[in-house]
């Protein structure tokens, strides 16, 4: 059975649904200050994926769903990290367009971030130890084998990274699945990619990450942003699993019961990134689905899952999800650890 230190997930993580007012509003209800704060609209296909952190400010957004650089709208997107969720203005449509409806996925760092001098280049780092989640901004120096803090104390299991500065940049991500030569693409539908120019062949370490001189993730000059994740038993896991074509699919074990998942096949190109949680969908199936690399509005299609009390099982034959003999990497997080310190087991949906 897992073990963790982390009884209640939702201190750390925690997913909030709202509809948009076209004015001031303030989405509350969560149990901390959240520092990284994903919104996506469900009602329509307008609008894509909108991220915003402490370390980059308010109204600063990025776009999962492309290679534009960060956005800053001044008349007010985000506009407040809030004690218990956070601020939204009146004029922009993307995150608050009047009765339209919304979710966000919310993460606890450790506010505004510090100076991190562990690595050839300066970074500023908001590092949560406990839950394993730190964001990280640098500046690239456009030099193979530069690395940069991250703040964790343990090595990340799953990072994605964005150049801020200038579009036509994609989101290069690790993956400890895919190993240090490769790079998944988070806005494409690719399969990851093979080169020393992103991660120089280096795993990330206890401390560490270790860059290659590629525009997407070193160009030099430029501004970054790195999302970095650790595994945290009972509460994170980022792994992988192999499909085997059929609606009583593969069985994945996470040690808790999920509250979001996110898939994407890696063996071959054209599968897209899906995202399913535990809020939109309160029982099995667990079928709405959004896509990270899309602005497509929320859907029920043919690749569904059973969230368990210990992990999740798909239940489509769809080749993007479970496919025979695919091969697929994941990144869990979870509603209730399967056993907590306070000896009381999650119950299944």
């Amino acid at each position: 059975m897992a073990y963790t230190t982390i009884n209640k997930p939702s201190n750390y993580f925690d997913t909030k649904l709202y509809t948009g007012t076209g004015a001031t509003n303030s989405i509350t209800g969560l149990n901390f200050s959240p520092d990284f704060v994903w919104i996506k609209v469900r009602s329509n296909a307008t609008h894509g994926h909108n991220l915003f952190d402490v370390i980059r400010g308010v109204n600063k957004n990025l776009q999962t769903n492309g290679t534009a650089s960060e956005g800053d709208d001044t008349s007010g997107s985000l506009t407040a990290f809030n004690s218990d969720g956070f601020t939204l203005g009146g004029f922009y449509n993307k995150v608050n367009q009047s009765g339209e409806t919304f979710v966000s996925w919310n993460w606890d760092a450790n506010g505004a971030g510090v100076s991190n001098n562990s690595g050839t280049i300066t970074s500023t780092v908001s590092a949560n130890t406990t839950s394993g989640f730190s964001i990280v901004s640098y500046t690239g120096n456009g030099t193979s084998g530069a690395t940069f803090g991250h703040g964790l104390g343990v090595a990340p299991a799953f990072t994605i990274v964005k150049n801020r500065s200038l579009g036509g940049r994609n989101w290069q991500g690790f993956h400890k699945s895919l190993g240090n030569t490769k790079s998944h693409l988070l806005n494409s539908t690719e399969v990851p990619r093979t080169n020393i120019v992103f991660w120089n062949n280096t795993s990330p370490t206890s401390t560490l990450i270790t860059l290659g001189n590629d525009a997407d993730v070193n160009e030099s000059g430029q501004s970054f942003i790195a999302y970095c994740f650790a595994e945290v038993k009972g509460f994170s896991k980022f792994g992988s699993y192999t499909g085997n074509g059929s609606t009583d699919g593969t069985f994945v074990y996470t040690g808790f019961k999920p509250a979001m998942i996110i898939i994407k096949q890696t063996n071959t190109s054209g599968g897209q990134w899906y995202m399913y949680d535990s809020v939109r969908n309160t029982f099995n199936l667990t079928d709405k689905q959004l896509f990270p690399n899309l602005t497509n509005a929320e859907s029920t299609g043919n690749n569904q899952f059973d969230f368990y009390s210990n992990g999740f099982k798909a239940r489509s034959s769809n080749t993007d999800t479970n496919g025979s003999g695919g091969t697929y990497i994941y990144m869990a997080f979870a509603e209730n650890p399967l056993v907590g310190t306070n000896n009381v087991p999650a119950t299944a949906r």
